[in-house]
């Protein structure tokens, strides 16, 4: 690894003076660059593996920071080193929540997504975790949800051995149930591991699977693993008020990031898989 983030640097006309590891999880190495142009965060994977990843990442972290609402790593550099893709991003020193932080999140979370557009989808297709994402364009929500969401994900379970019943009545009663609005521009994987706090005590975005998509999955997400407080959605819902009945569709939603996990992980998120689709259909 030694001899890639030395091209890294060639390549960016950087000097470094010393790295060390981040945490980066099972896709991608992670390392803090000591540099002359200050310290920098680099992103590292098998471009085998996952083609065009960090350069649909840079688009997603991009088109974010164009909405001039949360805080954004800024992208110093991308490209190929050696056999590997790399992407050099800001290194944003962490502090502690200043007061009001639940609050600001909320409000920015609300203003991001009022950024809109014309369909649902986006120009690129990206990943989610480890795993590829299309984000082909649809007139309505339940279609852009089921076709590039959750068929996909669950022709990748059957494929491993799970979800053996047939689910056209699924399909056919949340196609009913989704409620239509605008698309929303969305952070896609809005979960407490996937922002940070900078020194002023702010929020900062990171990891970005964006889309045009229904606005309810990003605060599905936040809900499937904890670490949001109430305070933020209703700070939210008073600056961008939900569709009726939004806390029934909460699971529907998070269907799609369980199915994520079942094909990642395993078997461990079958069962409440498989609840939420005995729910909805």
């Amino acid at each position: 690894m030694d001899s890639v983030l030395r091209s890294i640097a060639a390549l960016n006309s950087l000097n470094i003076q010393s790295y060390q590891p981040l945490a980066g999880g099972d896709i991608n190495d992670v390392f803090l660059l000591r540099t002359n142009d200050g310290d920098l965060v680099v992103k590292i994977n098998s471009v085998e593996k996952f083609p065009a990843m960090f350069e649909t990442e840079k688009a997603g972290l991009e088109l974010l920071a164009t909405t001039q609402t949360f805080r954004i790593p800024k992208i110093i550099g991308y490209g190929l080193a050696e056999d590997h893709a790399y992407l050099l991003l800001e290194y944003i020193e962490t502090g502690a929540k200043k007061n009001k932080f639940w609050d600001e999140f909320g409000s920015q979370l609300a203003r991001l997504h009022l950024n809109s557009a014309d369909l649902y989808g986006w120009k690129h297709n990206n990943y989610i975790g480890s795993l590829y994402q299309s984000n082909s364009f649809y007139n309505r929500a339940s279609e852009f949800y089921i076709e590039n969401r959750l068929r996909p994900q669950i022709e990748l379970a059957r494929r491993q051995g799970y979800l053996h019943k047939d689910l056209t009545h699924f399909f056919n009663h949340i196609a009913d149930i989704i409620p239509q609005e605008a698309p929303a521009l969305i952070h896609g994987d809005l979960w407490s591991g996937n922002y940070l706090i900078d020194t002023t005590g702010a929020p900062v975005l990171i990891d970005p699977s964006v889309s045009y998509s229904h606005r309810e999955m990003d605060l599905a997400m936040m809900h499937l693993f904890g670490g949001f407080p109430s305070q933020v959605f209703n700070v939210y819902q008073e600056e961008f008020p939900l569709p009726p009945d939004w806390e029934e569709r909460i699971a529907l939603w998070q269907l799609y990031y369980l199915l994520v996990h079942l094909n990642i992980f395993g078997s461990g998120y079958l069962a409440r898989v498989e609840s939420v689709i005995s729910r909805y259909s």
